[in-house]
């Protein structure tokens, strides 16, 4: 599958968060700039240290006027139990049948230990005010992941 194109309105969503509350692509547009990043797993190694790089950097995404939600096929209380053992800042978000993960085409094959199988890719997406899909990491790195959608963010968006 492939990316939503660059320029375009983002693909709608509503998926719930870590406390079951609704959360839209529609709550942000004309208000905020938007990242949505896809992350496989919660509670993993480098699932982990890409969140905490967020969270430890909240401030500075404030002060850019953006929003940061992660997204994963986890259940919402996996997603809560993250959240309270790493201190996260920001709504995670519940993709438990890939629907978002499908639009956005970052749901795809995967190869691990020579095994293959489908799985989240993992991916982000910036979202300006306006709702037009402006930027895609697709190579992320998850120890510097922060600095680079910031840096990104700071460079491109007003």
């Amino acid at each position: 599958m492939a990316f939503p194109k660059l320029g375009n309105l983002a693909p709608v969503f509503t998926l719930t968060n870590q406390d079951g509350r609704k959360v839209s692509l529609k709550d942000f547009r004309g208000k905020k700039n938007l990242v949505l990043y896809f992350y496989p797993k919660a509670l993993t190694p480098g699932c982990t240290t890409q969140a905490c790089g967020i969270r430890d950097s909240i401030d500075q995404f404030a002060k850019a006027d953006t929003v940061v939600l992660g997204i994963s096929p986890d259940p919402e209380s996996k997603l809560q139990k993250f959240i309270d053992k790493h201190g996260l800042n920001f709504d995670l978000l519940a993709d438990e049948d890939h629907k978002i993960a499908d639009k956005y085409g970052c749901w795809g094959l995967k190869k691990f230990m020579g095994r293959e199988y489908m799985g989240l890719l993992r991916t982000t997406f910036i979202i300006d005010r306006q709702g037009r899909l402006r930027h895609i990491i697709d190579k992320v790195k998850t120890k510097s992941h922060h600095d680079d959608v910031l840096s990104w963010i700071c460079d491109n968006l007003e």
